[in-house]
């Protein structure tokens, strides 16, 4: 999407247009609270670390082009006893984040278990982002962009990007990237819905019938006309 006017609000407006809720999974230890912190309130705290426990709610509010949108943002931890629970969060996410460390390699591995689960307990056709953290440690690099790239075209995952919560670096990005993502495709939604409108409208209600199925195809049947019944001789 080219063109468009995008601002990052930093007080929620009074009314919001969207609202879409965003997951974000991964190993203990990746820095998903840290990077969440740092791309919604522009926070890090170095000297202070507790892993978290459950999950944490944070709202990130943007306006692109006359539209105010909320994004609804479910930091989830990474410990396997905590798993069970995660899952009750995946339902009605528009999109999840998956986030690895590029200095561990295990935390790469495990995005496999990550994406089956989130594509299993929510929506199949969710969008997903891929964030590989921490490339402030590049001297302790494991997991190459390549690699993580390959994993993306593998796996069809719509975004990739590499960041760091300690720096700030494409901290903020995450967010509005995925917010123009979401907004394009409501607006894409919104169209197909109005075309179909607008095709049942010309074609009109007495010669033929439309319908619209699960994937928002568009289905026109005809109607058979009835023809008049002849009068029976008294």
């Amino acid at each position: 999407m080219s063109g468009e006017n995008i601002q990052i609000l930093k007080e929620p407006p009074m009314d919001c247009d969207l609202n879409f809720k965003i997951i974000i999974i991964g190993d203990s230890y990746v820095g998903k609270s840290c990077l969440s912190l740092r791309g919604t309130k522009g926070i890090f705290n170095e000297t202070e670390y507790s892993p978290t426990i459950g999950f944490e709610f944070l709202t990130f509010f943007i306006k692109i082009n006359d539209t105010n949108i909320k994004l609804q943002i479910w930091d989830t931890c990474g410990q396997e006893v905590y798993r069970s629970l995660i899952k009750s969060f995946y339902h009605n996410s528009s999109l999840g984040i998956l986030v690895y460390s590029i200095d561990n390699k295990n935390s790469f591995d495990n995005l496999d278990s990550w994406l089956n689960e989130i594509k299993n307990e929510g929506n199949p056709d969710i969008n997903i982002f891929l964030i590989g953290n921490k490339v402030d440690l590049e001297n302790q690099r494991i997991v190459t962009k390549e690699m993580a790239e390959t994993f993306c075209k593998n796996n069809k995952i719509n975004f990739f990007l590499e960041t760091s919560a300690k720096t700030g670096f494409n901290a903020e990005n995450i967010f509005v990237e995925a917010s123009k993502l979401l907004y394009q495709q409501h607006l894409e939604h919104k169209d197909r819905i109005s075309r179909a409108s607008s095709m049942y409208n010309d074609l009109g209600r007495n010669t033929e019938r439309i319908t619209m199925d699960k994937g928002d195809n568009v289905k026109v049947e005809e109607e058979v006309e009835e023809k008049p019944r002849k009068k029976k001789c008294c």
